[in-house]
């Protein structure tokens, strides 16, 4: 697991209208998912509505937990700490791999009914991501092929079932902004 900081800034206006900054410091939620060997995500910020409303000085919406997908109409930004994968993937029955979906609310996300060949993460949602690499590197598992991403790479995730692996044996860190997307009927 990384044990580096993530901060985050969020502007506002004063009662004058002024730009300033609300907030210095940690992301409210933290959670690491899937127990020991699991994920952390650091929980940026989302908004609710396209377009997002702008106002003098709100905080981010509420929300319980963490959620994989960002709210109907909205986006999410979050880091996600990927530690180097533990053989144990191997062998999580699919009960197991629901259960670490269950955590991020997104158990119909899980490939096949937990039942993925490819990777035991394998998960697919109804959104655009953009993926930056911050740091370390990572494979991006696809149902055809595979590719190693390394730090100062963008992933452009339309939607698509995937996985990630960290088999590097380093902590690899990634900035994920998530949109609310609509898949093509013949998609769907």
């Amino acid at each position: 697991m990384n044990n580096k900081p993530v901060r985050r800034i969020v502007t506002g206006h004063d009662a004058e209208g002024r730009a300033i900054i609300q907030e210095d410091g940690p992301p409210a939620r933290v959670q690491q998912i899937g127990g020991e060997i699991g994920l952390t995500f650091h929980e940026i910020w989302h908004t609710t509505a396209t377009p997002a409303p702008i106002d003098a000085s709100s905080h981010e919406p509420f929300e319980e937990g963490i959620t994989l997908a960002p709210p109907t109409n909205g986006t999410r930004i979050r880091v996600v700490d990927f530690p180097p994968e533990d053989a144990s993937l191997v062998t999580m029955s699919a009960e197991e791999r629901l259960a670490v979906f269950a955590q991020i609310g997104a158990e119909d996300a899980a490939a096949d009914g937990g039942n993925s060949q490819r990777h035991a993460h394998m998960h697919k949602t109804e959104t655009m991501d953009y993926g930056i690499v911050l740091e370390g590197e990572i494979v991006l598992i696809m149902d055809e092929g595979e590719v190693v991403c390394r730090a100062g790479d963008i992933i452009v995730q339309r939607g698509t079932n995937h996985g990630w692996a960290n088999r590097s044996g380093e902590n690899c860190r990634i900035v994920f902004v998530l949109i609310d997307g609509e898949f093509d009927p013949a998609l769907a």
